[in-house]
């Protein structure tokens, strides 16, 4: 009998290992007071200010941002054939549509929204310290070779399942920074060597995310030279995405859906260890308020975010208290123990969590890719289930009770916030797409 997590419908399923949804006590749809809280709906806004004033030195490191004017923007795809497939094709299904930061530039995933941000605000206030960049004096001047030769006594290091420090190191790099990144014992062999190609220091520790963070940790703060992007407490890597959601209200305009008490807004968001829907989240409740409705997906066996919500406990819950394994074939998720940042921002702002098996998400890949040519990791399939536990599950339809809008779900807008894939090597994606096969 386990005694971490209290009585709930979905406890039985959480601790066998099975899909389920979780939903969550203390949502509150209702404008939550922000005071007592690390970040706020203005420091949403000075993040999208930041992103506009690093836009040109953006595109001056990375060319494919050149177009953009140095945005870092993914596509609004609607679901067509996909949709078929899943079986959304009812009208109970609203609008449902893909966000693809699976093809973000630069880093492509849904880090590239915050490792690149931090990095890049990181090179400017050093810049602005050692005299290198006045007030006013153009952001460009950051990628000259004065800046990298200030830049490379500095190292850079994060600690990271595979897709943070593929966005740390590629970001590090393109200024001029060594780059140091901690990776877990389940870290892809792809992800590896492609940071080794790219001149950043790669140090694999036999154990989990959770004890790779902490070694990078220990190892920066005895060094001054190394400055630390902690996935686990920083805030500009939750601003960095948190601006996600302004671009998100921008695409639903250009389509001319409206956001509001009558048509409301669900996003699923995959999550490891909550930083990046955390912010997704935050962002979008700073827009929208009470209108949107924000789900995270997990692994079955790595359920970090939903375990230790679910608990109330305030020290953190590891998903090895409950006995799981934290093993997943989706490496972005597989965290032991949610942010406890993330966990505090989020105590009345997550509507749920669901869980995924490891087949399903291998299954789900492939007819992303067969029906739609989107190409995604196993982690980033998750979210395509979202709608499925919302409409179909009966806890999805006692949220829908619980928050008055089973009459308003045929107007309602699906966000499937897929979070990373196009980096994936063609060989190993092919893998993917043969484990599918055996599976089906």
């Amino acid at each position: 009998m386990n005694t971490i997590l209290p009585s709930d419908p979905a406890r039985d399923d959480v601790l066998a290992g099975r899909p389920t949804l979780w939903l969550n006590p203390s949502y509150r749809k209702q404008a939550i007071d922000t005071s007592d809280l690390p970040v706020s709906p203005a420091d949403v806004q000075s993040a999208r200010q930041s992103w506009r004033r690093l836009a040109p030195l953006l595109a001056e490191c990375f060319p494919e941002l050149k177009d953009t004017g140095g945005e870092i923007r993914s596509e609004l795809v609607e679901l067509k054939e996909l949709r078929e497939a899943l079986g959304y094709r009812t009208r109970e299904f609203g609008n449902v549509f893909i966000k693809a930061d699976s093809h973000l530039p630069v880093a492509g995933s849904i880090k590239a929204r915050g490792g690149v941000y931090e990095v890049f605000l990181f090179a400017e206030s050093l810049a602005r310290q050692n005299g290198l960049l006045g007030d006013g004096e153009d952001i460009r001047k950051l990628a000259t070779e004065e800046a990298r030769s200030l830049f490379s006594g500095h190292t850079v290091a994060v600690g990271s399942t595979g897709n943070l420090g593929l966005s740390v190191g590629i970001a590090a790099r393109a200024l001029g920074f060594k780059a140091t990144v901690h990776m877990s014992s389940d870290a892809k062999a792809w992800k590896v060597e492609r940071l080794r190609k790219l001149g950043v220091d790669v140090i694999q520790h036999e154990a989990d995310y959770t004890t790779a963070v902490e070694n990078a940790r220990d190892i920066a703060d005895a060094d001054p030279t190394i400055y630390f992007v902690d996935d686990e407490q920083s805030r500009h890597l939750f601003l960095g995405y948190s601006a996600a959601a302004s671009e998100l209200a921008s695409q639903l305009d250009e389509r001319g859906i409206t956001i509001d008490e009558e048509n409301p807004l669900f996003l699923y968001l995959p999550c490891g260890i909550g930083g990046a829907p955390g912010g997704v989240a935050f962002g979008a409740k700073a827009i929208f308020g009470d209108h949107v409705h924000a789900f995270f997906v997990e692994p079955v066996q790595s359920p970090c975010a939903l375990v230790h919500m679910m608990s109330g406990s305030q020290e953190l819950v590891s998903v090895y208290d409950v006995g799981l394994t934290n093993k997943t074939e989706a490496d972005g998720m597989a965290v032991a123990r949610m942010s406890a940042f993330v966990a505090k921002v989020m105590r009345e702002m997550l509507a749920g969590v669901y869980t995924a098996a490891d087949d399903d998400l291998f299954k789900l890949l492939r007819m992303a890719w067969i029906t739609q040519r989107q190409k995604l990791e196993p982690s980033a399939a998750a979210a395509l289930l979202g709608p499925d536990f919302l409409l179909r599950h009966k806890e999805g339809r006692r949220f829908q009770t619980l928050n008055g809008i089973e009459e308003k779900m045929s107007r309602a807008t699906h966000i499937l916030w897929t979070t990373g894939g196009s980096f994936v090597p063609e060989e190993q994606f092919q893998n993917f797409l043969r484990q599918a096969e055996a599976l089906a």
